[in-house]
């Protein structure tokens, strides 16, 4: 059977190859084995490599929404009505948006450019045209023009002409205007250097001057851009009121009539949900989402509602709907409206009567545990007459029949292969918002695509896993005659090191291994926030990663290196000492201030200044201080001087005061001023009447990338648990700048990392977590 496709695809024009590679996909193969048989009906005699050409374009590019159509398609090319590629792509189109019959074939042939022919003197006067209108541009850069305009322009006069001939004419003409390429022409245009940051002239002398940050992440306006603006125009999905072009995408008589409606009530708009389940806490997968549907919206002038997917009253929480709320305006984005699936529980049971009636749905007795995996036995209540499903599903809601002791079953299979999944479960729990008025609560696969089809969702986007109901979903909204959204699909964002499951969460806050839902250890949204992450280094992680249909697991460093830099140009600059040995200066100068102008950006000083206290005693870090320096130690040291940052002073050891174990406890030492002759090896931060503070330090919650996978960790995830993932330093020093800081204010605590006010904080304690360090620990990995 093989070998006579590959044959009978070889007698059409396509190479042994490419015949061969087309039998690997069985679609293609199917398409194409019927077009051949079509036109060999037709056909008057053996048709040529053109007409093959042809045949397999339509084989390729045919969607199934219109595949009813394809005899037409061969009839034309057979028949040579349809003789180029530009010709068939023009059908496809115009039969992709009327894709139900009658075929109007008078504005067929007209849209699909049937009988047009185009004369070279039509083509020579179109390029002609065209070079006229861009012909002091073309002098001027001659050859380094860009031609690919000049042939669009061209094409766009000449709907129907030959590509290969509209080339032939533009380079014809351009060469009469510019004649042959001079070796000016030929030369590969130079390089152009990045001009230097000059953004640290103004830096005192000694100074580190800090590395340029990236700006391909920042707006002309300063700020950080969004997910959409960086994302550009990676996401690419049917245009309003157009389902129908999309692949898989059921039409149905009424499809076009429903779309109309549905087109005027929306305002040509785009609209799309974000439908987080109301019982746990948003994760950093769930960024993804909030971005993809709240910004693809945004970018087309349209809305997102925020649907709260609230039917399992058993889970659901007031604290969660809230959270969830807030975390999406946290991200930036403000939702159309507030909706619950709970808002259409009546127009959901009403849908569900009507499914029964039109034989779509009945009630099954089986239990539950029955009902679990794919190979599941077929229901004996399948078939039960309509009436009887009726009386039941009626009883259901009135509470006579019990929990677990019927459902209501669709008849319709996943693409998974599951049969007949659930519409409704019986269920004598409270709802958060209903109250008591109902005991039987609709299921995720029968009430999503009905809330889509309410709210008039132009693109319903979700996450992989939900490629297999994408056919149930369909079904649903035709079996009833509701408008039908389409589902799009694209890979979920998973981080190694984290645990996101809210199951697993709950048992981490139990067992006492992390204090709540936005622990800093966490990768919750809320508890991303409490660590200091910025809203907008979420949504740049989210944009960098991308919108695919792979499934991507990524390390966090990736995200820990948005946040460096989206604080480094936002967090202003501070001086922290964490482990402090004291310094005293014994020639403190007496004419010298006791505090100091710093720049709160050292790159930038126009962004505004702090003031910090300058004193005969001060602190640096214990690390920063060694008895000896060796060749390569660039610090503090009794045969070395060091800086002192912002400061404009060198020290140098006077006295070393030890305490009784040898531990030194201070430092006595002499200071003068920096000089182009004389310059120390390095530069510390330091502190000087400082203001005390906490200070804690996170490091990652597990030791393993997959704490839930048994292969790599057979204990289970809570043996995988780092005890050293949180440090707490009772008493560290931070200079002055921080006494007005509120909860979420940051800074870069300089040499240290970036720090964040916990809401931990009061009045007589500032505590910090550190939210990054200011680059990536080898050690981690």
């Amino acid at each position: 059977m093989s070998t006579d496709l590959v044959s009978s695809f070889v007698a059409i024009g396509l190479s042994e190859q490419k015949a061969k590679e087309t039998l690997k996909n069985e679609t293609v193969t199917q398409n194409l084995k019927s077009a051949i048989e079509q036109a060999e009906k037709v056909a008057q005699g053996k048709m040529d490599k053109d007409v093959g050409k042809l045949l397999y374009n339509i084989a390729t590019k045919l969607k199934a929404q219109i595949k009813n159509h394809q005899p037409m398609l061969v009839e034309y090319v057979v028949a040579r009505k349809i003789t180029t590629e530009i010709q068939l792509n023009a059908a496809l189109d115009y039969l992709l948006h009327h894709p139900l019959p009658p075929v109007d074939k008078v504005k067929f042939e007209e849209e699909s450019g049937v009988g047009i022919v185009i004369t070279p003197d039509q083509v020579e006067a179109a390029v002609e045209e065209v070079i006229a209108k861009y012909k002091s541009s073309l002098l001027e850069k001659r050859y380094r023009f860009n031609m690919g305009m000049l042939m669009g322009e061209a094409r766009s006069k000449l709907k129907f002409a030959d590509g290969k001939i509209v080339k032939n004419e533009v380079d014809m003409q351009v060469l009469d205007l510019l004649g042959p390429k001079t070796e000016a022409d030929l030369e590969k245009p130079a390089k152009q250097k990045a001009a230097k940051d000059q953004s640290n002239s103004g830096a005192k002398q000694g100074e580190k001057k800090e590395a340029p940050s990236s700006e391909s992440f920042v707006g002309e306006d300063g700020e950080v851009k969004s997910f959409m603006e960086i994302m550009g125009q990676a996401m690419k999905f049917h245009k309003t009121g157009e389902n129908y072009k999309t692949d898989g995408y059921v039409i149905t008589p009424n499809t076009m009539n429903l779309l109309k409606k549905h087109l005027q009530e929306i305002g040509g708009k785009v609209h799309t949900r974000f439908p987080p389940e109301p019982n746990g806490i948003l994760h950093i997968g769930h960024a993804k989402a909030i971005n993809f549907n709240f910004g693809y919206a945004k970018k087309h002038n349209g809305n997102t509602y925020l649907r709260y997917d609230d039917t399992n009253p058993e889970k659901e929480e007031e604290k969660f709907f809230t959270a969830i709320r807030e975390m999406v305006e946290w991200l930036g984005y403000k939702p159309f409206r507030v909706t619950h699936a709970s808002d259409n529980f009546d127009k959901l049971y009403e849908n569900a009567v009507e499914l029964i009636k039109r034989g779509h749905a009945y009630v099954c007795h089986m239990k539950s545990e029955d009902l679990k995996g794919f190979d599941t036995p077929d229901s004996p209540w399948r078939d039960r007459p309509v009436e009887e499903s009726l009386q039941l599903f009626e009883d259901m809601k009135n509470g006579k029949i019990g929990e677990g002791e019927a459902t209501l079953r669709m008849k319709t299979t996943l693409e998974e292969g599951k049969k007949d999944p659930v519409a409704y479960r019986i269920k004598f729990t409270p709802h958060h918002r209903t109250g008591d008025k109902w005991c039987i609560y609709p299921t995720y696969d029968y009430t999503h695509c009905l809330c889509d089809s309410i709210e008039n969702i132009t693109h319903s986007l979700c996450t992989k896993e939900f490629q297999s109901r994408r056919s149930s979903y369909y079904w649903l909204c035709n079996a009833l005659d509701l408008y039908c959204p389409v589902q799009w699909e694209y890979g979920r964002l998973n981080l190694n090191y984290a645990v996101v499951s809210k199951r697993k969460i709950a048992k981490l806050i139990n067992e006492g291994y992390v204090r709540d839902w936005d622990d800093p250890r966490l990768f919750t949204l809320t508890a991303l926030r409490r660590r200091g992450f910025p809203p907008e280094a979420i949504n740049l992680f989210c944009a960098k990663v991308g919108v695919t249909m792979a499934q991507t697991v990524i390390d966090p460093s990736m995200l820990e290196s948005c946040v460096r830099d989206v604080l480094n140009v936002t967090a202003p600059r501070a001086m922290a000492v964490l482990d402090p040995l004291k310094v005293t200066i014994t020639n403190f100068p007496p004419d010298q201030p006791v505090s100091l102008t710093v720049p709160n950006f050292p790159a930038d000083e126009k962004r505004g200044s702090h003031s910090i206290s300058f004193k005969p005693v001060l602190y640096i870090e214990k690390s920063d201080f060694r008895e000896s320096a060796d060749k390569n130690y660039k610090r503090f040291a009794e045969n070395q001087p060091v800086g002192l940052r912002h400061a404009g002073f060198i020290l140098t050891v006077e006295k070393v005061i030890k305490d009784s174990s040898g531990n030194v406890i201070e430092v006595m030492a002499t200071c003068k001023k920096t000089s182009e002759k004389e310059k120390p090896k390095g530069f510390i931060h330091w502190v000087s009447d400082p203001k005390v503070c906490e200070v804690r330090l996170y490091e990652r919650l597990f030791f393993h990338k997959s704490p839930e996978d048994p292969s790599e960790v057979p204990g289970g995830f809570l043996s995988d648990v780092n005890p050293e993932s949180l440090k707490i330093i009772p008493q560290a020093y931070v200079d002055s700048t921080i006494k007005d800081a509120k909860v979420r204010d940051q800074f870069q605590f300089e040499r240290l990392g970036f720090f964040t006010v916990d809401r931990d904080s009061n009045p007589t304690k500032v505590i910090f977590n550190r939210t990054v360090t200011l680059k990536e620990d080898p050690g981690k990995n």
